[in-house]
């Protein structure tokens, strides 16, 4: 029998192919499944970012190999994006990489920057690739729990010395998946002076930094003076322009974290498809009203599970952005047991929260991904079957 390298062994089931595979055998079982688990957005990507690929589809250009670093062109537009959302000044050519998904560049830095051994310190919970991109690069994830009394940001005081010296990456995601939460310019101040102090990368994921509610803008970690010293920022068309199928992304920041990333991507891939990387900067420099249309569809989506779980005897605020509801299970349950059991009793499918970590035990996350009649009906049919809630 072919004997699998332990680095696959012990690779868990990546969650969102599990929740996949339950949601498909319901169906097949005849069951009306609501799911509100994957956080995939369900209106289409604009007509304009479309038109501009379409176009570019018949440019025979672009059918060679593209560089692996990405057309400079769309390395610009995402300059220009920073320049005129955030004001953060970036170079082009040495300061953005283009990446076949934010994703992709999120598992990949780590094989940049740790070898075995060394230590990566993850946020749990968290977008799982930041602890699987580390334990494939051989490197041990150091676990940085994000609390609700701490408003699901990591203390960095908390973190062991000896730990912090031997630690050579930081991943951090806000806007927050799974949470939701926010952070501020203050908070990331004391993150540069942090990875100053002890000589590590910051990798910040700022995948929903564009999709806000209630006038909340999300700052960008770029802003904070010596960001770009110690850290990089991963950023994505998936989200804000509901092209999650189209995989075009980057990561901006310091100039020797791109360098090295470009070097290793250049090993691994032949770059993005250039009549996507067109769609990209479409996206980045055309028209911005479709993200201030789709922010809205979700705050209107937000407010409707937040009251609707409220009704039951939630106590939840709305959270200021990202495009899911992050909420307690409540008494007599744990995630998986919560999840299931809404399931079993309604077909409305939930995440539990421990399957973005053990530190979200005891919470579960709904997905504003689907339309408001079916969000409307999901809550009533959990309505039906559970009642009122206790915590």
């Amino acid at each position: 029998m072919l004997q699998e390298a332990k680095r696959i062994q012990q690779l868990p089931p990546y969650l969102f192919a599990r929740i996949e595979q339950r949601i498909a055998q319901a169906k097949e079982d005849g069951v009306d499944v609501i799911s509100l688990g994957i956080g995939d957005p369900d209106r289409p990507t604009p007509k304009h970012i479309i038109d501009k690929a379409a176009g570019q589809l018949y440019n025979s250009e672009n059918h060679q190999y593209p560089s692996s670093v990405g057309m400079l062109s769309f390395r610009q537009a995402v300059a220009q994006y920073y320049k005129n959302r955030f004001n953060v000044e970036l170079d082009a050519k040495s300061e953005v990489v283009t990446l076949i998904g934010s994703k992709e560049g999120i598992a990949h830095i780590s094989w940049c920057y740790l070898d075995p051994g060394d230590i990566s310190l993850v946020p749990d919970p968290g977008y799982p690739v930041y602890g699987t991109g580390s334990a494939l690069a051989g490197a041990q994830p150091y676990i940085m729990p994000l609390k609700a009394e701490n408003k699901f940001l990591p203390d960095l005081d908390a973190i062991p010395e000896d730990v912090a010296k031997k630690a050579k990456l930081m991943f951090l995601n806000y806007p927050n998946n799974p949470t939701g939460a926010i952070a501020s310019l203050d908070f990331y101040k004391k993150v540069v002076d942090f990875a100053k102090k002890y000589d590590i990368l910051v990798c910040h994921d700022s995948a929903y930094q564009d999709l806000s509610f209630d006038g909340y803008l999300a700052p960008s970690f770029l802003e904070v003076p010596g960001a770009k010293e110690i850290g990089i920022e991963f950023g994505s068309c998936s989200k804000p322009y509901n092209m999650t199928g189209w995989r075009i992304g980057w990561a901006a920041g310091n100039p020797q974290a791109i360098n090295a990333l470009g070097r290793l991507k250049s090993n691994l891939d032949s770059g993005q498809f250039q009549a996507i990387q067109y769609a990209g900067i479409a996206a980045l420099t055309g028209p911005q009203d479709s993200v201030k249309e789709i922010s809205k569809v979700y705050q209107e989506r937000r407010d409707i599970v937040v009251n609707g779980l409220n009704s039951m005897g939630w106590k939840l605020e709305a959270p200021k952005s990202t495009i899911y509801v992050w909420a307690p299970v409540p008494k007599g349950y744990d995630s998986i047991s919560f999840a299931e059991y809404v399931f079993e009793k309604s077909g409305v499918v939930v995440t539990p929260g421990n399957g973005y970590g053990e530190h979200g035990e005891g919470f579960f996350r709904i997905s504003l991904c689907i339309e408001q009649e079916r969000i409307q009906e999901a809550l009533e049919r959990i309505k039906q079957n559970i009642g009122k809630v206790e915590f």
